[in-house]
């Protein structure tokens, strides 16, 4: 996201903040986005539809606490995503101990709850860290593309790369032993 994009989000996010129905246009931004993302980590169109109401509920509920942090608005509404999918499956795993939902096996199923703690440590990176990380494998955008809108030298966006990296690495490694 380049410096114009920003400030133009941030001031959307802002009016958002001080009048709820402004929310709306941020709504339209990323509806498609964050379904998408959902959709494909519970691969139940149905469930997709109401965890992505789900997130857009969180998210103006709470809009008035958001801050700004130089990460895309997209970043926070994929964290309130992974936590409702973790959320979902933790409910469905208790409704139903026995075995996990049919379309979805144990693997999928870990593999989830693996992406939203990875969603977790991101959101815990450094603020340049975290928007290195969300723009190269969040948003699929090249070294060049990043070093670009971050008005960053190639190299110094592949070593906040590799230092996020290095620093999940290590957490992911506490969380499982």
């Amino acid at each position: 996201m380049n410096r114009r994009n920003e400030s133009d989000e941030r001031l959307r996010i802002e009016a958002a903040q001080k009048d709820p129905s402004r929310f709306a246009e941020l709504y339209e931004e990323h509806f498609e986005r964050v379904y998408v993302f959902v959709l494909r980590r519970v691969s139940d169109r149905h469930v997709a539809q109401d965890l992505t109401a789900d997130v857009f509920h969180q998210a103006l509920a709470n809009l008035k606490r958001f801050e700004w942090r130089g990460a895309p608005f997209a970043a926070w509404l994929y964290r309130i995503a992974a936590n409702e999918i973790a959320d979902h499956f933790h409910r469905t795993s208790r409704e139903r101990p026995a075995a996990p939902p049919s379309d979805v096996s144990n693997g999928e199923m870990a593999a989830v709850e693996q992406r939203a703690l990875l969603f977790r440590l991101v959101d815990r990176l450094p603020a340049d860290q975290r928007r290195v990380v969300v723009m190269r494998f969040g948003e699929g955008r090249s070294i060049r593309e990043v070093a670009q809108q971050l008005e960053r030298s190639e190299g110094a966006v592949k070593q906040l790369q590799w230092r996020a990296l290095q620093t999940l690495r290590a957490e992911l490694g506490q969380e499982h032993g």
